[in-house]
């Protein structure tokens, strides 16, 4: 697939993605691409977010792809039952663990738990050995759990902006590839 063949949708987590991070690169650099914006990026409400994904999708014009980071992650999976139309694939990077108590900001746990089932599409799940927001035998768990292929990142901590991951070449290559695929 090319990227002209999709309608790429950015699903920023918690607080967005500024214009630094990565997602905000890609999204400038792919034609096809746009964010799926959110009413509260820092008073995220599952029911909301779930909503307006659902909402990018069924008014896509052609196969989706997604692109999500961190709380995204966990919005698309749990937007599955409300799409109407195709997907051809999802890019995950760095899943919270949002079944942990000791998440913060704690109303991030009403994004959980993570469905246990494999996903009705093929996806990438990438994953840092020390992300402060999920340990990363928890993200291999639940890549398996899904079906998905795993990447492990290293010692990327939350592959954003923060840990210096603007650019991320490295993850230009894996989406590339990935899209390539399907």
């Amino acid at each position: 697939m090319k990227v002209k063949d999709a309608d790429i949708l950015i699903v920023p987590g918690y607080t967005n993605s500024g214009p630094e991070h990565w997602q905000s690169r890609w999204q400038a650099r792919l034609s096809t691409a746009r964010r799926v914006e959110q009413a509260e990026w820092s008073k995220p409400v599952r029911e909301d977010w779930t909503a307006e994904v659902a909402k990018a999708v069924n008014e896509a014009e052609k196969p989706v792809v997604f692109i999500a980071h961190s709380l995204g992650v966990s919005t698309v999976v749990q937007a599955i039952p409300q799409f109407r139309k195709p997907i051809a694939g999802a890019f995950f990077v760095a899943p919270p663990d949002v079944a942990n108590p000791s998440i913060r900001p704690r109303h991030l746990m009403t994004f959980g738990p993570y469905p246990r089932e494999p996903l009705p599409f093929p996806s990438i799940v990438v994953s840092s050995s020390n992300d402060p927001f999920c340990p990363i035998d928890v993200a291999e768990d639940i890549a398996a759990a899904w079906g998905s292929l795993f990447i492990h990142a290293g010692d990327a901590e939350h592959i954003n902006a923060e840990a210096g991951y603007g650019p991320w070449p490295e993850g230009t290559m894996a989406f590339a590839n990935f899209l390539t695929k399907l």
